[in-house]
C-alpha cells in the first residue's frame, strides 16, 4: 500500500486540466512518465517534453469550455476517471502511480458514450 492519496493526485490532475495549468499538471508526472492516447490509434507520449506537447494545445483549447468530473475509482495498480469536456465529450483515463507519488502511466480513450469523438483526452 503506498502512502499517497491516489484518487487525490488523479482530482488534482482533473484541477490542473480545469485551470488550464501546463506546468502543474506536467508536475503530478514522474519525469519519465508515459501517456499512451487510443482514441486515434494508440500513440505513446513519454518524458515531460512530449506530454507538454500532448497537453499544451489541448489545455489552451479545452480548459476554456470545461472538465467536468463523470466517474473516479480504484482499479487495477491505480485510479480508472471519466470526465467529460464541454458536458459531452467523454474520456475514460487510467493512473497508474510510481513509489513516491507520481503519475508514471496514464492510458486514455474514448468513453463507451462516444467513440468515435474522442480527441482530447
Amino acid at each position: 500500500m503506498n502512502d499517497f492519496d491516489q484518487m487525490g493526485i488523479v482530482v488534482d490532475w482533473l484541477d490542473a486540466c480545469r485551470k488550464g495549468d501546463i506546468e502543474t499538471l506536467l508536475d503530478l508526472y514522474a519525469d519519465d512518465a508515459c501517456l499512451e492516447c487510443q482514441c486515434h490509434g494508440a500513440q505513446l507520449y513519454r518524458g515531460r517534453g512530449e506530454l507538454d506537447a500532448y497537453w499544451r494545445p489541448r489545455l489552451g483549447a479545452f480548459s476554456s469550455v470545461g472538465f467536468s468530473l463523470e466517474e473516479i475509482s480504484p482499479a487495477s495498480a491505480g485510479i480508472a476517471l471519466e470526465y467529460s469536456i464541454a458536458g459531452a465529450l467523454r474520456i475514460r483515463a487510467w493512473f497508474g502511480f510510481s513509489g513516491d507519488g507520481k503519475i508514471f502511466q496514464t492510458i486514455c480513450e474514448p468513453a463507451r458514450h462516444n467513440p468515435r469523438d474522442c480527441c482530447s483526452c
